[in-house]
């Protein structure tokens, strides 16, 4: 993972210094090398894609041959860049920049072509030659000719066809005219189409050669297929952290091997799919013996906008990409994530919402392990407040006597407490303004989440009679 990471920080900074850097014109070819491994003729436009190809990963092994004491990661990478010499330049002599097979490809191709030319004309002229003969203009529908199976005919009219000897290969839909191919052109056509044929037959020749050549290299072309796909990883992962203003995270050995080192220590992150100008950057942290992180405060208020972030961004480290986060940023490797994320706000708050939450933290409880990061959003949700308040603080006790490292959204007030009262646990919550009764989005380390619903009642105009009965029914504890 930290060997992924400094590739994409390097290839970073290969795209500031070297902005033309890529791949080009390179593609997936490793179908047609195996292709061409077993015998098989490539046609002209495989071998072209071959070409470019081979052609990009040359561009890119001149720039890292002068540029290699820079940049040692990539470099090590693109050794095998350089292509098989002279594959190139053999496909090259064979097509032109169109794909057309050249008139150069072979001598033999070459006299063939200057035959079939000479054929051809021979052939126009003896057509017009008839055309223009008052004979056989008068059989004619129309002084032209056409092609019909390949061959060269004319258009004669139903009625006249015993005055032109030849060969009928087709009628018009009204059956009014015939093409005729006269005797006198039949040796004409046969020579003109045999040279075709042969044309042919020496162009699949050159093709089966070039696919010879490219089945030798086999090994050499995968290994250069799989440099150019690993550089277009890196150069991904790069032109993504610009575009996200990431930064490379310190990765951490796994949470059980940290010793004091924090397990997740985020600075300013931010969600990666959320607008890096409008998004309310959150600092998010388990360090100093915290394994457990209890998140409240109200609905829409960005609880799960922060177990989210705190996910991707683990999973986004351990893949090798920069994160939205500040410099200095720290997160450990984990083994697995993973999450329960509902919404609470569902209009099924019921038996079957609260089952499928349960069913999926029993799958997560019979695989966790201290190498594991936890995600439980509204943890006991969907069922009668006080049993689900209970069930929580059973499951959040399980994961701390286990120290497995879990964040874990919730609105109940016993949770908030218990995380007070518990070591390896903290409260955080989601900051609310009064004043706007509009989420702030902030996220508050060490503070568990205000109650806000009676002051949101008073700013709304409910009576202060009916507010301070409300206070009066809170439990004394909860407020303190």
């Amino acid at each position: 993972a930290r060997e992924r990471l400094t590739r994409t920080t390097e290839a970073r900074r290969l795209l500031i210094d070297h902005p033309l850097a890529t791949i080009g014109a390179a593609r997936d070819i490793s179908s047609q090398i195996l292709l061409a491994e077993r015998g098989a003729t490539l046609p002209a436009e495989d071998l072209l894609a071959i070409k470019d190809t081979l052609v990009s990963a040359r561009e890119l092994a001149r720039l890292f041959e002068k540029i290699s004491p820079e940049y040692p990661r990539l470099s090590s990478i693109a050794q095998p860049l350089p292509p098989p010499p002279g594959l190139i330049e053999a496909i090259s002599r064979v097509f032109s920049d169109s794909g057309e097979v050249l008139d150069s490809a072979s001598d033999k191709l070459r006299t063939i072509r200057r035959e079939l030319k000479s054929a051809f004309d021979r052939l126009i002229s003896k057509l017009e030659h008839l055309i223009n003969d008052p004979h056989t203009s008068a059989v004619l529908q129309e002084p032209i000719y056409t092609l019909r199976n390949g061959r060269y005919v004319l258009p004669v009219r139903a009625e006249n066809k015993s005055k032109l000897k030849g060969l009928t290969h087709d009628q018009s839909s009204s059956g009014a005219t015939l093409f005729i191919e006269p005797l006198a052109l039949v040796d004409l056509n046969n020579r003109w189409l045999e040279l075709q044929m042969a044309e042919q037959e020496e162009i699949r020749r050159i093709l089966a050669e070039l696919s010879a050549l490219v089945g030798a290299q086999t090994s050499r072309l995968q290994a250069l297929l799989r440099a150019l796909a690993a550089l277009d990883l890196a150069f991904a992962c790069a032109r993504y952290a610009e575009q996200l203003h990431a930064c490379e995270p310190i990765l951490g050995a796994f949470p059980a091997e940290t010793g004091n080192q924090p397990i997740v220590k985020l600075i300013l992150a931010r969600h990666p799919l959320l607008d890096p100008e409008s998004v309310v950057p959150i600092d998010v942290a388990l360090e100093k013996g915290t394994h457990a992180l209890v998140i409240t405060g109200p609905n829409t208020g960005g609880k799960t906008v922060t177990l989210k972030t705190v996910g991707l961004l683990a999973l986004m480290s351990q893949s090798g990409l920069h994160i939205p986060a500040q410099s200095g940023s720290q997160i450990c490797l984990f083994r697995n994530i993973f999450a329960d994320i509902g919404d609470e706000q569902s209009i099924e708050q019921s038996l079957s919402t609260f089952s499928s939450h349960i069913t999926n933290i029993v799958r997560i409880i019979k695989n966790i392990h201290r190498t594991t990061l936890v995600l439980l959003d509204e943890l006991g949700a969907g069922t009668d407040p006080q049993e689900g308040s209970a069930l929580a603080r059973s499951i959040l006790t399980f994961l701390l006597a286990r120290k497995v490292p879990c964040l874990i959204a919730t609105h109940y007030p016993e949770l908030k407490a218990f995380a007070h009262s518990s070591p390896g646990v903290m409260n955080a919550s989601v900051e609310f303004d009064l004043q706007t009764l509009r989420p702030t989005y902030h996220l508050m380390m060490g503070l568990p989440g205000r109650s806000n619903a009676l002051s949101i009642a008073q700013r709304l105009g409910l009576p202060q009679e009916i507010i301070l009965g409300a206070r009066e029914l809170i439990n004394p504890a909860d407020l303190r």
